[in-house]
């Protein structure tokens, strides 16, 4: 394409050399970036259970399991509790309040590789068609608070999924599943047919 732009143009020495300087370089940057990964695969070697566990959770790829893993570790003892680490990844609102009005209940700037990461999985999790409980909970939530404060409880929600997941060694499976999953409907019709066969 970019050859096809400048067929029939006359190139002066000084361009052609330019061209060829920015190639050289595209060239060492791929070639940094394959070392690069082949480094990160040697890292990641120990971990390749955890990041398969993780994986579990709807929206979470190998690179944000990776993401989350190498910011949080997988010793969950170091964090006290899910408050300690949400606040710690700039997850958690402040409560900014004086002579009892609230100022502001923004999130705090912290977690600047982590939030992102945890923000880019809520995109892809609300999306997900086979799993569509953080959908749900992402559209309760967005009806009340809007999508920007729906993306960062939901990204809340995930790495808090994440924790309980690395500190138990139990898998993906939130207490309220099938409540969120499964229409109030079709669960009263599930319990009455199970009441009328006995």
């Amino acid at each position: 394409m970019i050859l096809d732009s400048i067929n029939g143009t006359d190139l002066t020495p000084v361009q052609k050399s330019r061209i060829e300087l920015v190639n050289d370089h595209i060239k060492q940057l791929s070639s940094n970036i394959q070392r690069l990964d082949k480094l990160i695969d040697l890292m990641i070697e120990p971990y390749e259970d955890y990041i398969s566990f993780l994986r579990q959770i709807p929206g979470v790829s190998r690179n944000s399991a990776i993401t989350i893993l190498s910011e949080i570790g997988v010793d969950m003892n170091q964090f006290t509790s899910t408050r300690r680490l949400t606040s710690w990844a700039g997850l958690t609102p402040s409560s900014n309040q004086s002579t009892g009005k609230k100022k502001s209940v923004r999130i705090s700037r912290a977690g600047v590789y982590l939030k992102p990461c945890l923000v880019e999985v809520t995109h892809a999790a609300v999306k997900d068609k086979n799993h569509p409980y953080y959908a749900n909970k992402f559209n309760k939530i967005s009806k009340r608070r809007g999508k920007k404060c729906a993306f960062i409880a939901i990204a809340r929600k995930i790495l808090v999924g994440a924790y309980y997941m690395l500190l138990t060694g139990e898998i993906w499976n939130p207490a309220d599943l099938a409540e969120v999953e499964t229409p109030v409907e079709q669960r009263i019709k599930y319990v009455n047919q199970i009441l009328n066969n006995y």
